[in-house]
């Protein structure tokens, strides 16, 4: 694990010095932001393997944000739209990406709890966008710091590729400190 703590270290301060809005036109910058993204992509398929197989990926991460993609291809259900677990994998594992990278990787991020509203059948690949603020992160960071713990939501917004919202989840975490010792 401390392989993987020291790879979301260095993932999480080489993205925060990228421009999440560089194009070709700056193809240094492109070419850092896409590699960064990259990174993250491999370290959440090493993590966990079923993501990357079942078409996940993060499209864009930058401090209290983070937008994420499921793929159609590979996740149709027996009526051609996206099954209901690939709606899941994609509202879930952003939250666990953004809390490592805006938290580090002294904090462990843990699903307590997640339901999704089905609003219509999406026919195409979905994404979602999750956010935190400086304020939500400085609470988060301050509950972990004295008690070893914390918790926090995150709504989300799934939408299909010609931008329907075509679900909705709520999503609660808890971040445990690692090594955190209660002092008297």
């Amino acid at each position: 694990m401390a392989l993987i703590d020291n790879l979301i270290g260095a993932t999480g301060s080489f993205i925060a010095g990228t421009d999440s809005q560089a194009t070709l036109a700056s193809p240094l910058e492109w070419l850092k932001k896409t590699g960064g993204y990259a990174a993250v992509n491999r370290i959440i398929g090493f993590s966990i393997p079923f993501a990357p197989r079942n078409g996940f990926s993060v499209e864009e991460i930058k401090p209290g944000y983070v937008r994420a993609r499921i793929k159609l291809k590979g996740n149709k259900n027996h009526f051609g739209s996206l099954y209901a677990g690939a709606y899941f994998l994609v509202a879930e594992i952003p939250g666990g990406v953004l809390t490592l990278f805006d938290l580090g990787p002294a904090y462990t991020p843990i699903l307590k709890e997640m339901t999704l509203q089905f609003l219509q059948p999406a026919n195409s690949d979905v994404t979602v966008e999750f956010s935190l603020t400086k304020q939500d992160v400085a609470s988060i960071l301050a509950d972990a710091d004295a008690t070893g713990r914390a918790k926090f939501s995150l709504e989300g917004q799934l939408r299909d590729e010609q931008g329907n919202h075509v679900a909705t989840s709520i999503a609660h975490y808890r971040v445990r400190k690692k090594g955190f010792k209660q002092t008297a």
